[in-house]
């Protein structure tokens, strides 16, 4: 399908000049004296600014990734993206997003923060996804939709037919969050970036990647997409010591390998040895490097796991998880000392 972004897109945003840094204005590379920006010359590399569009950066993840470089977008974490979603396509208290409930809160918090309607709508009981009841919240004003695959915090991919029926009938812009992709066997979607213009692929280095500390995001999208990410988001969103960290991390790939590898085969007996604990009613399947798995007393079993030095999440309060807890897998140390510790736990 086809999209007009003009008629998506806030006028504002459309007709906006955007802020036109020294860094921006120079980028042939040849220079050795800056005397552009007010920086300090001294504490070299330190007391530069950074590429306010992480040029090297974004080249090393297209490779990584299978994703054109002009493409891609990069961000304080994938909630920048998610933020500037919001601001360019959304209306404050006139436009409306639609997401899938339970998932990640931090759609729901940047559409308050923008003051922009929010609208859950509940997954099946299994965690399945129906697209036409998501469809069926939409209307004129919808200008976004959320889908995290594998969803956070039940851990499954969604149904990738109904996902695409989605990108296929929604004519707004529709982001699908692949935070975890990494521990899937599933096709990503942002291999079919050029099929779905109106599609916006998140993912990040915290998870498979093993650098939350750095908060690097990533969005792929169509190149006009990208285009007015970058004519929104702040000059140098992204320091120099977090590309740098990104740079370096991304030529470990193959140790990265190693370690999804160990996660997934931890993920296997985890889940099969939590399985059998007395205190577990059920472990739900996951795509994730992590499980939600219902228990005999969430709230209790919490708080026993924080006084052995133990945390987990307890997700007993989100929709269609009551009595849940959501599971990260850890080392096999940290795994072997969260059982040991359940098996030692009297209900």
């Amino acid at each position: 399908m086809s999209i007009d972004l003009k008629r998506l897109v806030r006028q504002n945003i459309w007709n906006l000049k955007p802020y036109s840094c020294a860094r921006t204005e120079y980028s042939q590379g040849s220079a050795t004296v800056f005397l552009d920006a007010n920086e300090s010359p001294y504490n070299n590399p330190n007391n530069r600014y950074p590429d306010p569009l992480q040029r090297e950066l974004k080249a090393a993840i297209a490779r990584v990734k299978g994703v054109a470089e002009e493409c891609t977008f990069l961000g304080n974490g994938s909630d920048e993206a998610i933020d500037l979603v919001l601001r360019i396509f959304c209306e404050p208290r006139r436009d409306n997003v639609v997401a899938i409930s339970p998932t990640y809160g931090m759609y729901e918090v940047c559409a308050h923060i923008n003051d922009v309607e929010y609208r859950p709508v509940r997954l099946n009981d299994d965690f399945s996804l129906n697209a036409g009841r998501l469809l069926s919240a939409t209307d004129s004003h919808t200008k976004v939709i959320f889908l995290c695959s594998p969803n956070n915090p039940t851990g499954n991919c969604l149904e990738r037919e109904q996902v695409e029926r989605i990108l296929e009938r929604f004519g707004g812009i529709v982001v699908v969050d692949e935070a975890y992709s990494d521990f899937s066997t599933e096709r990503p979607f942002r291999k079919d970036l050029r099929e779905h213009p109106n599609m916006v692929v998140l993912n990040t280095m915290s998870k498979a990647w093993a650098s939350a500390a750095i908060r690097l995001g990533m969005a792929f999208a169509s190149e006009e997409i990208v285009e007015l990410m970058n004519r929104v988001k702040y000059p140098y969103n992204v320091s120099l010591p977090t590309q740098k960290e990104a740079l370096a991390m991304l030529r470990r790939g193959p140790q990265v390998g190693i370690w999804i590898g160990s996660i997934l085969s931890e993920r296997r007996s985890l889940t099969e040895a939590f399985s059998i604990l007395p205190l577990c009613e059920k472990v739900f399947p996951t795509d994730a490097n992590f499980f939600l798995a219902r228990v005999s007393d969430a709230r209790k079993i919490y708080d026993y796991l924080i006084s052995c030095g133990i945390v987990v999440r307890d997700r007993s309060r989100v929709e269609l998880c009551p009595g849940a807890l959501r599971i990260t897998i850890g080392t096999p140390d940290e795994n072997n000392a969260l059982l040991g510790a359940l098996r030692q736990y009297k209900g």
